[in-house]
């Protein structure tokens, strides 16, 4: 009788998560490939290539679960009913075929996991890792907000036409449209820096997990609308920048930045600034220690 507990005891504690690890990764291998894939190459959607931050925060997720596993080990067996719920939700929505409904269901089964083992405290001890998946996972959304993009692209048509009217351009602006020297450039819907903002916010939040900064709500909030200032800014001056480029007939150098590896340079240089930013921050403004 010794024996068996010990037997249940060890399939239970290693052997059964073990088991959903391996059918997770059988199960959605395939998907996660094709997520990187397009994100690397750049050979899906516009709308899927708003989620490719999903590039670090997907393995910033696994680290956060594999350093939770300790506590979740810790945490009594407590089924939770709307676990089952979840799993057959995540089930049907894998199954249907529907792109939105399978990317999302890897969030639905991973918090069915959650609450089908360990309950309410086990979902809440992954609720950090969830939420990047959640936020990395591929959907419509984008594309259903940026009709509503209109004023930003109008906004930032006027501030790139003022500023390239002050270094001696002939400039035009007709709502999102910029006549220079008789060639226009149109700041479109994927030229409003939606995807970029999203970027930061979700870096952003990426840095403030893993400094702990936050904890402190005021500092958090403030770092995050500096984000979105910091995006927003660098957005109006990468289009300038293209629009001077291609009112000017740089071809090559409107291209490398547009396209090429020059666009990609340039928002690892502004999450770079995040970095520097929170570490201004701390340096600046340290958080109160808490005892």
């Amino acid at each position: 009788m010794h024996i068996q507990r010990r037997i249940r005891i060890v399939f239970k504690r290693y052997l059964l998560g073990e088991g959903i690890t391996v059918l997770l990764v059988l199960l959605y291998a395939p998907l996660l490939v094709h997520w990187y894939d397009g994100w690397f190459n750049k050979n899906i959607s516009i709308e899927h290539e708003y989620f490719s931050h999903g590039l670090i925060g997907l393995p910033y997720a696994a680290y956060i679960a594999w350093m939770n596993r300790k506590s979740w080990r810790s945490l009594p067996n407590s089924p939770h009913p709307l676990g089952s719920f979840l799993l057959v939700l995540g089930t049907l929505f894998y199954l249907s075929r529907l792109s939105d409904l399978v990317n999302l269901s890897l969030l639905v089964m991973l918090a069915s996991i959650c609450l089908s083992l360990k309950g309410i405290p086990g979902l809440k001890l992954h609720a950090i890792p969830l939420l990047f998946v959640f936020l990395a996972s591929p959907n419509h959304i984008p594309y259903l907000i940026e009709p509503y993009a209109l004023p930003l692209q109008h906004f930032i048509a006027e501030i790139s036409g003022f500023i390239l009217i002050k270094v001696g351009l002939n400039v035009t602006v007709q709502e999102i449209y910029l006549y220079v020297n008789n060639r226009i450039v149109e700041v479109a819907p994927h030229c409003a820096g939606l995807k970029m903002l999203f970027t930061s916010l979700y870096v952003s939040l990426i840095l403030l997990d893993w400094t702990g900064v936050w904890h402190d709500q005021k500092r958090s909030l403030l770092f995050l609308g500096i984000t979105s200032i910091l995006s927003i800014s660098s957005n109006i001056l990468r289009n300038t920048l293209l629009t001077y480029f291609h009112g000017t007939q740089k071809e090559g150098l409107f291209t490398w930045l547009h396209a090429g590896w020059g666009g990609d340079l340039y928002s690892a240089c502004i999450l770079g600034l995040l970095v520097l930013i929170l570490n201004g921050m701390e340096k600046y403004f340290p958080s109160q220690s808490v005892n």
